[in-house]
């Protein structure tokens, strides 16, 4: 049997097609160290297994399909300490930051319409929009530069007629880049003159290390009803595997309609999002903590990277991505080398190559591979020396 032409085109995900080769290490008795996925090790708080554990109902029922009540209101409580105000009937629980996404670009474009975002991109974008059938399009931006936003004409050359949608996050994945407030009033300036929804992903708004301040479209008046919010637990309070996620716009039509999908899929887990609800009385203290210490991990990283003989990065002010270029000729190659073939007492490191980050995987980003620095200070250490070491080794061979 023929499978379809879109599960065929679809790409695997560029941070975990080297799961396989990292399995069979293992059973070597290897130890890999996972900079290639976004997880966090940090603790989650325990006020959501508290919640959990407390839940007393005698049947596990469907929840709304909107999402309960009272992790709705803790979204409207949490977006009031940022000095956002967001209604009952202007946000949507949803199964982490991807379907919301997910919904987003549903609601917003027809199939066949294409979104623009910055090359590189999450490498989720591409997937999700084939699952609805919208095409990405990008616009460039240079590691040399710290992936900043180009100039208002380049944007504009970069749209297409079919282009309905800007989609961007910030702080950025892969690249850790934040943008500044004049950057993103330039975007929100684009989307008015072309008539563009600007969907902003900001699932990792908490981890900004120099300014502490995120600029989002979603405080300009004039973007109110073209504006839509893609946010997560996920990181936040690294609570990943709750997958709970929201999706805000002041725009109620769109909202009200897009509940249309939330009913289709029935609901989000109802457990996940009592403990989720619970985790707006986190102490403040608890982000301070763990935004200080994904800092100092950056910077041990981004110091290590430097420090090694061809290796270029910019330092990323926000989330806890790093993309640099290595002195290899194909990044995907060598990463998978790492795990095949090379062993530093019986340990080596695990990256994604930063091809898959890229509109075209076959001609950008070859020599680029995309860190998660999720692993704490010593573990980050030791895998600067494992690299360093393999470089070493694979510029012999």
């Amino acid at each position: 049997m023929k499978l379809s032409n879109r599960i065929q085109n679809m790409l695997f995900s560029p941070i975990r097609k080297l799961n396989p080769y990292a399995a069979e290490a293992k059973k070597q008795g290897v130890y890999i160290y996972q900079l290639n996925i976004g997880q966090p090790d940090v603790e989650t708080p325990k006020l959501f297994f508290d919640a959990v554990k407390s839940f007393d109902q005698k049947v596990l029922s469907y929840s709304d399909s909107q999402g309960i009540n009272p992790l709705i209101q803790s979204f409207i409580e949490y977006y009031k300490t940022i000095d956002l105000e967001f209604s009952e009937d202007e946000l949507l629980v949803t199964n982490g930051g991807s379907e919301a996404l997910l919904f987003a670009l549903s609601a917003c474009l027809d199939q066949g319409d294409s979104i623009l975002t910055s090359n590189p991109f999450y490498s989720n974008y591409r997937n999700i929009a084939d699952i609805v059938g919208n095409q990405i399009v990008t616009f460039p931006t240079k590691a040399e530069d710290g992936f900043r936003i180009p100039s208002f004409s380049t944007l504009e050359s970069s749209l297409k007629p079919n282009t309905k949608a800007l989609l961007l996050s910030s702080p950025g994945n892969p690249t850790g880049v934040v943008y500044t407030e004049e950057e993103v009033d330039m975007l929100c300036d684009l989307c008015i003159k072309h008539d563009l929804y600007y969907i902003t992903d900001e699932v990792y708004r908490e981890f900004i290390y120099e300014t502490g301040k995120n600029h989002s479209p979603t405080y300009r008046e004039d973007m109110k009803d073209r504006t839509v919010l893609i946010d997560s637990i996920s990181k936040r309070y690294s609570a990943c595997g709750a997958r709970v996620g929201v999706i805000a716009s002041k725009n109620k039509d769109l909202v009200g309609n897009t509940l249309k999908m939330s009913q289709a899929r029935l609901s989000s887990p109802t457990l996940e999002q009592v403990g989720a609800a619970a985790l707006i009385k986190t102490p403040k203290e608890y982000l301070d903590a763990v935004r200080i210490e994904y800092r100092r991990r950056r910077d041990i990283l981004h110091a290590g990277l430097n420090s090694i003989p061809g290796v270029v990065c910019e330092k990323p002010a926000g989330a806890f991505y790093i993309v640099a270029k290595l002195p290899v000729k194909n990044s995907e190659d060598f990463c998978k080398w790492l795990l095949t073939d090379f062993r530093m007492d019986n340990k080596t490191v695990m990256m994604a190559p930063a091809n898959g980050f890229y509109s075209d995987p076959s001609s950008e980003g070859l020599n680029e591979v995309r860190f998660s620095y999720c692993l704490n200070c010593e573990a980050l250490e030791d895998s600067i020396k494992i690299l360093k070491l393999a470089l070493e080794n694979y510029s012999q061979k």
